[in-house]
This record gives C-alpha cells, structure tokens and sequence, in this order.
C-alpha cells in the first residue's frame, strides 16, 4: 500500500488536535478504538476517547502542537501497522516552550467501504514496556 493516504490522514488528525477540533478528530478513529493516554491508563471508544483528549489539552495548557517525523507502514489485508516519529511541542504556564519527541505506534482499520480508521492509537510506542 502506499502511505500517502495514511500520512495525509494522520497529518489531518494532528491538526485537528492542535487546533482542539475534537468533533472532527473523532471521525480518524473506529467506534471501538483505543488511546494510549500515557502508560497505564488506556480508554476505548469515541466518547471517551474525546474526553481524554479534552483533558490532554487541558494538561498542556492548551498549547499542544503535534507533528509528524519518518514514517513506516506495515500492511496486512485490511489492517495496518504504522510506526512513527511524533513530535510534541508545549508551551507551559510560565511561557517556557518545549519538545518532546517519541517513536508512536498506530494500528488502522479499513473499514468495507474503503476508510482507513484508527482502532489502538499509541503515542508511547514501546516506551510502554518500560512502564511494566
């Protein structure tokens, strides 16, 4: 498969989150998807899903930027394995910026009619074993 259309999807998502458009973020992922919010605490499904990240933003003082680094998909039949750089960028209470930099982990779905949907959405790739 080629990855433009994944790329295309995931740079939308990360503009939807950068601009706190949650309604429209909710349409990347599957109505059983699942979000790694950081290590040991997952939710599933839509609306909670839209709750965490209104709390995400919330953490972040509302200036969360997401973008995208080097990309690799792995495809098998209608689901896929996207392993990313993804880079966040901040701005604390007290005007101090940062970056923060992780190798995400991304499985998508495609759905009969032809969409790709997120179905497990993990910024922390294999950070998370080291949360064992």
């Amino acid at each position: 498969m080629a990855y433009q259309p994944l790329k295309q999807m995931i740079e939308a998502a990360d503009k939807a989150i950068t601009e706190e458009d949650f309604d429209s973020l909710m349409a990347f992922y599957a109505d059983d998807a699942t979000l790694v919010i950081k290590p040991g605490l997952i939710t599933t499904g839509k609306e909670q899903i839209h709750k965490a990240f209104l709390a995400i933003v919330e953490y972040f003082n509302h200036s969360l930027v997401v973008k995208q680094g080097a990309m690799q998909v792995i495809q098998g039949g209608n689901t896929a394995l996207v392993i990313m750089e993804t880079v966040l960028e901040t701005v604390d209470a007290a005007g101090v910026a940062s970056s923060m930099s992780r190798r995400a982990t991304y499985v998508f779905r495609e759905d009969p009619a032809g969409k790709w949907l997120c179905v497990i959405d993990n910024s922390y790739g294999t950070e998370l074993l080291g949360a064992m």
